[in-house]
């Protein structure tokens, strides 16, 4: 087994972490004040507002950083900042004295070793994965980001590895089940192949249904009703800035093309419900579908289509046609982040030809998600069943820590015009 960098290790990074940007700036503090124990109550109460800004930006940075393809130094400057920011705010609701240049020579400390920290972990060779032969492994060497290593005697190679995958559930001879025991027992990460090939690609397979991290095909009940709730609350604080931007673009979109501001549509949406679903219009007015075949057509939007407006392609490009889902959210038909509700009509065809499909309303859908990120717009039927396996991870990992990440790659997503039609 090769060794591992320091810098790599949990407990190397927080408690240097603690000591670099909380008791050094204390220490610093105290030689100010020429003693070497401060009666002073407002810098222990800063020592202990740096502590907590520490472990829980630590903490939350990690949670973040085991989505497939991210990187963690992006996120060192949000994370730390956020949890300062929060500790900070409890300070000064509170009332409690502190010292404000600990406080500032802290965060400039803690951002500081993470990113020398990402950026040395970030310079390191990739992963190198062992694959023991049987079961459903084949398909790992199509994932990329990672050198993997057939293996074809029950022994490891005589180089560094990071781990060995293994379809634990296959029947394998006795010899290879004992080298698996036996690399575990001295510290290599043995991995189900499962688990690994949802950390690396991002979806869940659906050839049948998956349970979540919690064992239940539910997702976490607490977490659904606090997310409502800050739903809600962000929505509310975005609403007078929001009224703004749509009494200047209802006066473009009325001048570029006639038509309705608001474009409706009926969607389906959280447990199948139907609802009706509000857009800025950035399409033509069509003449009235009359068969399913006609509604499908004119659900999907091409690549190029005729019918999108001038103003319509910047609106859809930048996202800004979504806008008016604030109105579904305050109304509980939808959230900011979760699986894109779809057309009644593609929602009915698509249920007809994929297994499972009707799952992915166990949440309320969302403005953005985990598929919008990954994959952007879909329409054919193979590509909503690879946008469906996105959609099934996040309803997996439902999480804060997920949704954090979307919201963060969806201002990515903006900016770049990602999968926008």
């Amino acid at each position: 087994m090769h060794s591992v960098s320091p810098l790599s290790r949990m407990r190397y990074q927080l408690g240097g972490a603690l000591l670099v940007a909380g008791l050094l700036p204390y220490a610093w503090q105290l030689a100010l004040e020429g003693t070497w124990r401060s009666d002073n109550p407002g810098l222990l109460w800063t020592l202990t507002a740096v502590l907590v800004a520490i472990v829980s930006g630590f903490y939350a940075l990690r949670a973040i950083s085991a989505y497939p393809g991210v990187k963690a130094g992006i996120f060192v400057i949000p994370a730390f900042l956020a949890s300062y920011a929060f500790v900070f705010t409890l300070l000064v609701l509170t009332r409690i004295d502190y010292v404000r240049p600990v406080l500032f020579f802290s965060v400039l400390a803690c951002v500081g070793w993470f990113l020398t920290i990402h950026a040395s972990v970030s310079r390191a060779r990739r992963m190198t994965i062992a694959i023991a032969p049987f079961g459903d492994v084949g398909d790992l060497r199509e994932l990329d980001g990672v050198e993997w290593l057939w293996l074809t005697t029950p022994s490891l190679p005589d180089r560094p590895i990071d781990g060995v995958v293994a379809d634990l559930r296959a029947d394998m001879p006795d010899e290879w089940e004992r080298m698996l025991a036996e690399q575990t027992l001295a510290g290599t990460m043995v991995y189900h192949v499962k688990q690994l090939r949802e950390a690396l690609s991002g979806r869940v397979l659906i050839d049948h249904l998956s349970e979540n991290t919690f064992g239940s095909l539910m997702p976490v009940a607490a977490y659904v009703g606090i997310k409502r709730v800050l739903d809600t609350l962000v929505a509310l604080a975005l609403l007078p800035l929001f009224a703004i931007v749509f009494a200047v673009l209802y006066v473009v979109v009325k001048l570029d093309s006639p038509g309705p501001f608001i474009f409706r549509q009926q969607r389906v949406g959280y447990r199948g419900h139907q609802f009706t679903m509000f857009k800025i219009r950035t399409m033509r007015v069509p003449s009235r579908a009359t068969d399913l075949t006609q509604r499908r057509a004119a659900a999907i939007t091409a690549d190029e289509d005729p019918r999108i407006t001038r103003i319509g392609r910047f609106l859809r490009r930048m996202r800004i046609d979504e806008l008016p889902q604030i109105a579904n959210i305050l109304r509980g038909e939808m959230s900011w982040i979760g699986p894109r509700p779809e057309a009644h009509a593609l929602s009915e065809w698509y249920a007809h030809e994929i297994p499972f499909y009707a799952y992915r309303h166990i949440v309320r859908p969302g403005i953005s998600g985990w598929a919008q990120v990954n994959q952007g717009h879909v329409a054919e039927v193979h590509e909503v069943h690879e946008k469906l396996q996105n959609d099934f991870y996040y309803i997996k990992y439902f999480s804060p820590w997920l949704d954090l990440l979307i919201v963060v790659r969806t201002l990515a997503t903006v900016l770049t015009g990602f999968g926008a039609r």
